[in-house]
């Protein structure tokens, strides 16, 4: 049974339309598609016809969605792989929108990494274990991980000393040697290992 186009409106947005139906609404297209499509009031299409065209066309929502998502920052498949979730993507059109951002180089694990590290030790104090659960958290294998470290400008005894200039507050009025061990404490719980905390706290207190 075919059904015949009887109106093509446009939407507010200008780039997508209306189609009609014998009469009624059928479906929203996207502009490209449509002028891509050749059809026109008067096509008769049939049930295939439209379910083509409408897969045609969410992939087209998709894709352009993704591509806005996936160039705001560096993104990692865990988080294209999630965004397919939150957005209920079809999965027969999963796989090409991967190999398509891919093939742009929008979404690599290594970059990602690189992004990710840079940014928390421009803004936040890390230890190298607190940056190791957060990119495995972020779905990065332990070799990424371990290269883009080694690369990297970390440095712990300074991160160590700009944690404890920004929290001495928390220790000043203390004793000398319940500081130490709250000072102590603290760090270890940043992630930080003896060998850093203590050279720091032998430091400051020299």
């Amino acid at each position: 049974m075919s059904r015949k186009i009887t109106k093509i409106i446009p939407q507010r947005n200008k780039r997508r339309l209306n189609i009609y139906l014998d009469g009624k609404f059928g479906f929203g297209f996207d502009l490209e598609n449509y002028i891509k499509s050749k059809i026109y009031v008067g096509t008769e299409l049939s049930e295939g016809e439209i379910s083509e065209l409408k897969k045609g066309d969410d992939y087209k929502k998709y894709s352009d969605n993704l591509l806005r998502f996936a160039t705001l920052r560096p993104r990692s498949k865990q988080e294209i792989n999630f965004w397919f979730v939150r957005k209920k993507v079809n999965p027969l059109h999963q796989n090409e929108l991967l190999k398509k951002l891919e093939k742009l180089d929008l979404v690599n694990d290594e970059n990602f990494a690189k992004w990710w590290v840079d940014q928390r030790l421009q803004f936040k104090s890390k230890s190298k274990r607190e940056l190791v659960q957060e990119l495995r958290n972020k779905g990065i294998e332990g070799k990424v991980i371990e290269q883009v470290l080694s690369e990297s400008d970390l440095d712990e005894f300074k991160s160590v000393k700009r944690l404890v200039e920004k929290n001495s507050y928390r220790w000043s009025l203390l004793p000398k040697k319940e500081a130490r061990q709250k000072m102590q404490i603290f760090l270890a719980r940043k992630g930080f290992g003896w060998d850093v905390i203590k050279k720091t706290v032998k430091e400051l207190e020299d």
